[in-house]
């Protein structure tokens, strides 16, 4: 992801709340400049009180520093509350684009990025947006009052002006060379820590079937490495996390000694006097507020673009394509199926088996919605019919809880008890609990016992055509060649495609496809 997407996906977020920004801003600053500004107070009340005996104007500086704090304590509630506002905004936010986009997506999302892909944006990534939003206050605060307090030193002394001009910024400037290997090392680690979500999410909705084939243990070794590169990943970045803490420290330190050093000296010859000399130390001393906001925003920013790039993968994502303006509709009965792309053709009204190793799921997706289908363009064709005409059959889709038979009987006016026959599945319905209810993805069945269920859910469908990506992987040779003939006897005069490398069904299709050939 490029840093510009990235850095625009924030800066959109952000305007829609500009007066929140404004208001963080402000008190931010009104925030930071009493801290700047009391060390000069406080010199000019030792020059101008305790160096000169002068009760009175004393008075008047006391009343100052206490105008300072009362300021200070204002604008510290009113940016404490607009920089958590605009962490609620900018997670909420974030949440809410990337949410609304994959309620958009539907069935694509999960065709076409991996489940914890999207547990990691919503788990972590938008805390990470939330974080730079919430630390945009105190920069621009810390800007302000760097400004103020350097022209103010300037004004009282040139040349310790010019050193706290030139020093501060480039003690800044030297925590640059680490943001890089930081980002660098963030994306790392937020890739790994995807990688591992998704792993776990597939190690538990496979935990049952894990354990019936005695593979718990190594899986678990899997996901122990996976955790272990996380881990060394997330290690990686603390380390640079640990550089840019000394910096923040030793860089600022470094102008601190300076200044007291030069400022003693100037003290020395009379060229400034001693409240001068304080008030310079406590500008010195202070610079190491700014110099850490600033590392602070410079790895929230880092962080967030990161988070932001992550989101924008995922927004990136094409939805189902749109209504065409002007529908075509495809012709009644069976229907042929042509890739232009491709050249693979498709007869009406056959079965036909496609062994196409690899590239199966994806030329699946191509024959559901992206070829024609009776010479009509599948893309000239409203969404609703066709998916009705043309349905896409996955081994993996999802089964909801509730009561089986509901949820197989699509109400397309197919006999249930037939689709259940063709798909062999009467025996995983009578392995459920008593009235034969579904649990969540239908956990408690095993693989194959889920497969026989989709597939009496696909034969249901009564669609003119009928795509199947591997509907029988996970079950045994006998099953799967009766499973074969009956689909075959079940589906005959309508368009049937089998993505399969099995014998058992290339020995019933009408035509086997081959890498492009026809046998």
């Amino acid at each position: 992801m490029a840093p510009s997407s990235s850095s625009r996906f924030l800066w959109s977020l952000l305007a829609q709340r500009p007066g929140l920004l404004t208001l963080a801003t402000i008190s931010g600053a009104l925030w930071m400049l009493p801290t700047a500004l009391l060390p000069l107070v406080v010199g000019a009340a030792i020059d101008a009180g305790i160096r000169n005996h002068d009760s009175g104007a004393l008075l008047r500086w006391v009343l100052v520093v206490l105008g300072l704090g009362a300021a200070q304590m204002l604008a510290a509630g009113i940016l404490n509350w607009a920089s958590h506002t605009l962490w609620l905004h900018g997670t909420a936010s974030a949440q809410r684009v990337v949410l609304a986009h994959v309620v958009r997506l539907g069935g694509t999302l999960t065709r076409k990025v991996r489940a914890g892909e999207v547990v990691a944006v919503g788990a972590s990534d938008i805390y990470r947006i939330g974080g730079f939003f919430e630390v945009i206050g105190r920069a621009t605060g810390s800007l302000v009052s760097f400004a103020v307090a350097a022209i103010v030193v300037l004004w009282i002394s040139p040349i310790m002006g010019v050193v706290v001009l030139i020093g501060v910024p480039l003690a800044t400037v030297g925590i640059g060379p680490l943001l890089r290997p930081l980002r660098r090392r963030e994306e790392t680690h937020r890739e790994r820590l995807g990688q591992v979500s998704a792993q776990a999410a597939d190690i538990v909705s496979g935990l049952r079937i894990l354990r019936g084939i005695g593979g718990e243990s190594r899986f678990h070794a899997r996901f122990v490495a996976a955790s272990r590169q996380v881990r060394e990943a997330g290690v990686a970045a603390g380390r640079i996390e640990a550089w840019l803490a000394g910096a923040e420290i030793l860089l600022p330190g470094m102008v601190t000694v300076l200044v007291t050093w030069l400022g003693a000296r100037l003290a020395l010859d009379g060229t400034i006097s001693v409240g001068q000399l304080i008030a310079f130390y406590g500008v010195s001393a202070y610079l190491v507020i700014p110099v850490r906001t600033a590392t602070e925003t410079s790895y929230a920013w880092a962080s967030a673009l990161v988070a932001a790039g992550r989101a924008r993968a995922l927004l990136r994502l094409a939805p189902e394509p749109a209504p065409p303006e002007r529908p075509k509709r495809l012709p009644p009965g069976p229907l042929e199926l042509f890739d232009e792309s491709t050249g693979l053709r498709i007869p009406a009204a056959e079965l036909t088996v496609i062994d196409a190793g690899e590239q199966a799921e994806a030329l699946a997706e191509r024959l559901a919605g992206q070829v024609r289908a009776g010479g009509v363009p599948l893309a000239d064709v409203e969404p609703d019919e066709l998916r009705r005409r043309i349905v896409l059959a996955h081994n993996q889709d999802l089964l909801f809880s509730g009561p089986a038979r509901a949820e197989l009987d699509l109400g397309r006016g197919v006999d249930l008890e037939r689709a259940l026959h063709a798909a062999d599945a009467h025996e995983a319905l009578s392995a459920l609990p008593t009235d034969e209810v579904l649990d969540e993805r239908a956990r408690s069945l095993s693989g194959g016992q889920r497969q026989r269920l989709l597939l009496a859910r696909a034969l249901c469908a009564d669609a003119d055509v009928l795509v199947l990506d591997e509907p029988t992987s996970a079950v045994d040779a006998h099953t799967e060649a009766r499973i074969a003939e009956r689909v075959k006897e079940f589906r005959r005069g309508r368009t049937t495609v089998v993505f399969s490398q099995s014998p058992l069904w290339a020995a019933v299709a009408d035509r086997v496809l081959e890498a492009g050939a026809t046998t």
